[in-house]
């Protein structure tokens, strides 16, 4: 008899989350920048070693604010790979500038490092690494093309919370990093993000852009006696009820992602006779690269195989998902950027790929049920 229905994705919870809510609710301060918003982003600081950490509403918000803050202007252009997130590109696009998509690496799924300098022009001013799956992108090399060319670097690290590039967290390496708190991440607020970043000549004006176009902020730390509308704005602050629930989890870091990893490596260990096999690929994480173990995925032969193994495992109970389709395919994609060069990898990859049930709450024998489901699976 077929397991109970095992989804893709559930929230994590530890337990602790409606005790913070309710000392939230108890502070009469729920808008943004209450008590939990400032113990989550000096958590983040101290821990991922930053200077700056500002949470946002979303990911999505604090890639428009890193955007803004390149100081962009229109025509201007931004190397990312095509495989990834609408946000991503969107940031950049409200700016004005033009998305210039090049192709990413087969082994790891990130933009691929060796592509990017032939793809600079005249008129390149950022470089967005994606760290897909919290794996970490080949950072000194595009930490090194930045300098050469005076580019400015922004980390999509939406999946790479607690992941890390040769002991530097994600994030922290670029000019501004930007977080996920999504319902679907390792950390979660239901929605929500950070902007980070260690020069600190960006801070007042990444505040007056966070606060609606006031110096609010300043306000509030004694600095002026009244605040006012002094440049762009719009308003990206959490509310402190939805902080509250992720400082309970980020106070909980390692033993969430301890299980994550549980898991990861159970998947990792028992499909890896798929993988001798020739039927599967399982993911490739770099030496220089510490996971998070925010997603387990595998690549099987083509589209044909993908669809058929999605549909036997939804038979089996156990939802199983694929991932982007990629950006310069869609309308949008077409309309705003263009890719350089050959899409070798990107295409081919994306339709491959196939994602597995990762969450905290996951027992990890429902865990060896999805990889027993796979490994009886004739269609490889």
């Amino acid at each position: 008899m077929d397991r109970k229905r095992i989804d893709f994705n559930r929230a994590p919870f530890i337990g602790t989350e409606m005790e913070y809510m309710r000392q939230a609710i108890d502070n009469a301060k729920l808008c943004g920048d209450g008590p939990f918003t400032r113990k989550c982003s000096e958590l983040m600081k101290e821990k991922f070693r930053v200077e700056n950490v500002l949470l946002t509403t979303s990911c999505t918000h604090a890639l428009e604010m890193a955007a803004y803050l390149c100081d962009l202007q229109p025509g201007d252009e931004v190397i990312m790979p095509s495989y990834t997130f609408v946000s991503t590109a969107d940031a950049f696009v409200l700016q004005g500038a033009k998305i210039v998509f090049v192709d990413i690496r087969p082994d790891t799924l990130n933009i691929d490092e060796t592509k990017i300098e032939a793809a600079i022009t005249d008129r390149t001013r950022v470089i967005v690494p994606v760290h897909y799956a919290g794996v970490a992108c080949e950072m000194d090399t595009i930490m090194e093309i930045a300098g050469k060319y005076h580019l400015k670097v922004v980390e999509d690290a939406a999946q790479g919370v607690n992941a890390y590039y040769k002991g530097r967290a994600l994030g922290t390496i670029g000019d501004f990093g930007c977080y996920s708190f999504h319902e679907t991440k390792n950390y979660t607020m239901g929605e929500g993000g950070a902007l980070l970043f260690n020069d600190s000549s960006y801070l007042e004006r990444a505040e007056v852009l966070r606060e609606k176009g006031t110096d609010r902020s300043k306000f509030f730390r004694g600095q002026i006696d009244k605040y006012t509308w002094v440049n762009y704005g719009s308003s990206y602050l959490p509310s402190d009820l939805n902080a509250a629930y992720l400082y309970a989890q980020l106070s909980q870091m390692e033993k969430i992602n301890d299980k994550r990893r549980q898991i990861f490596d159970l998947y990792h260990e028992r499909l890896a006779v798929l993988e001798e096999r020739g039927a599967i690929e399982r993911p490739t994480v770099p030496a220089e690269a510490t996971p998070n173990a925010h997603m387990y995925y595998i690549k099987v032969k083509d589209l044909k195989v993908r669809t058929d193994l999605i549909q036997y495992m939804k038979q089996k109970g156990v939802q199983c998902v694929f991932h982007y389709i990629p950006l310069h395919s869609s309308p949008a994609g077409q309309k705003y950027g263009t890719f350089f060069g050959e899409d070798v990898c990107t295409t081919r990859e994306s339709e491959r790929l196939m994602r597995l049930p990762m969450y905290y709450s996951l027992s990890l024998e429902d865990a060896a049920y999805v990889a027993d489901c796979l490994l009886e699976y004739k269609g490889y």
